[in-house]
C-alpha cells in the first residue's frame, strides 16, 4: 500500500503523442477565443449603466465562470500537449479537481437561478422588479460561489485523506472519481458522498429549472403573440445553454464512472472536453446574438475592445520573434 503523502505526481495516460504542435496551435486559437468573447462581453456588461440589471448580473456571473472553468483547463492542457512525460504534481491535480468541478458546479446553479429569474420577468412583470433586485441578484449569484466553494472544498477533504495503491490516470486532466478509484483504503465514504453530490448537484437546480419553465409555457400558451414572442426571444438562449451543458455533464458523468472501452479514442477525448470546451464559446455567443440589448451595446464598444485585443495579441507575438 502506498501512502497517499508518498504519491508525489499522477501520470496522465490518455494522451495519444506528445509534441504535437498543430493540436498545440488548435487548443490555443481556442482559449483564446473563449477569452475574447467572455472578456469583452464581461467588459460591456461592467462598462455600460444600462446593463447594471439583474439579468446581466447572473450574466456576467456566467461568463465569469466561463473564463474560470477554461482556465482550470486549457493551459494545464497546452502544457501537457507539448510534454513527454505528462505527468502532474499531486497538489496541482487536486486544485484543477477544485477548479473544474467547481465551475460545473457553478454553472448549473447559475443556470437555475437565471430560469427563475426568466419566469419572474414573464409570469410576473408588473412586480419584476420589487421581486428581482440587484441587492437579490448579488445574494443569489453569491449563494451560488459560496455553496461551490463549500462542497468542493468537502470534496476534496475526503480525497485527500486516502491512501494510493497507483498514480496513473486515464484521462486527459485530473478527475476525482479516477483519483478515488487508485484507492487502497476505504473509499465507501467518498462513494456515498460523491453519489450523493451528483443527486443534490442535479436535481437541486432541477426543481427550480422545471418550475420556472412550465409556468412561462402556461403563459406563453394562454398569453398573445407578442407575449410568445417574447419568452422566445428571451429564454431560446438560456435553454440553449442549459440543454447543451446538461449533454455535456451527462457524457462526462458516465464517462467518469463506466468504462468506454469500446468507444473510439478520438470519442472519448472529444467527450471528456465537450462541457469544457463548447459551453464556454456557445454561452457568450448565444446572449450576445440573441438579446437585443447586449448586441447593440456589443456593436457600439465590442468592436474597439475585439481590435484592442488583437492589437495587444498581435505585439505580444510580434514582441517574441
Amino acid at each position: 500500500m502506498v501512502n497517499s503523502s508518498q504519491v508525489s505526481y499522477f501520470t496522465l495516460a490518455a494522451y495519444l503523442d506528445s509534441g504535437d504542435f498543430l493540436c498545440f496551435v488548435v487548443t490555443a486559437l481556442v482559449y483564446v477565443g473563449i477569452v475574447l468573447v467572455n472578456t469583452s462581453l464581461i467588459v460591456v456588461i461592467c462598462m455600460n449603466r444600462s446593463l447594471h440589471e439583474p439579468m446581466y448580473m447572473f450574466l456576467l456571473s456566467l461568463f465569469v465562470n466561463e473564463l474560470y472553468g477554461s482556465t482550470g483547463l486549457f493551459p494545464f492542457l497546452l502544457v501537457q500537449i507539448l510534454s513527454d512525460l505528462h505527468t502532474v504534481p499531486a497538489p496541482l491535480c487536486l486544485l484543477q479537481i477544485f477548479c473544474i468541478y467547481m465551475y460545473g458546479n457553478v454553472e448549473v446553479c447559475n443556470l437555475a437561478v437565471m430560469s427563475y429569474d426568466r419566469y419572474l420577468a414573464i409570469c410576473d412583470p408588473l412586480h419584476y422588479k420589487s421581486r428581482m433586485t440587484s441587492q437579490k441578484a448579488a445574494v443569489l449569484i453569491s449563494g451560488v460561489w459560496f455553496y461551490s466553494v463549500l462542497k468542493l472544498l468537502i470534496t476534496l477533504s475526503l480525497n485527500v485523506r486516502l491512501s494510493r495503491c497507483g498514480n496513473v490516470i486515464n484521462s486527459l486532466y485530473c478527475q476525482n472519481y479516477l483519483i478515488v478509484k487508485l484507492a487502497c483504503s476505504d473509499t465507501r465514504l467518498n462513494n456515498i458522498y460523491g453519489i450523493f453530490g451528483t443527486v443534490v448537484t442535479v436535481i437541486v437546480p432541477l426543481i427550480p429549472i422545471l418550475f420556472s419553465y412550465l409556468r412561462i409555457l402556461q403563459v406563453c400558451f394562454s398569453g398573445d403573440k407578442q407575449t410568445r414572442q417574447k419568452a422566445v426571444s428571451t429564454c431560446s438562449p438560456h435553454i440553449v445553454s442549459l440543454l447543451n451543458f446538461s449533454f455535456g455533464s451527462c457524457f462526462q458523468i458516465f464517462q467518469s464512472r463506466f468504462s468506454q472501452n469500446k468507444l473510439p479514442v478520438l470519442l472519448q477525448i472529444v467527450l471528456s472536453l465537450y462541457f469544457l470546451i463548447i459551453q464556454p464559446l456557445l454561452s457568450p455567443v448565444m446572449y450576445g446574438m440573441q438579446m437585443s440589448s447586449i448586441r447593440n451595446t456589443y456593436k457600439r464598444t465590442g468592436f474597439r475592445l475585439v481590435t484592442g485585443w488583437f492589437y495587444i495579441c498581435f505585439r505580444l507575438v510580434t514582441g517574441w520573434f
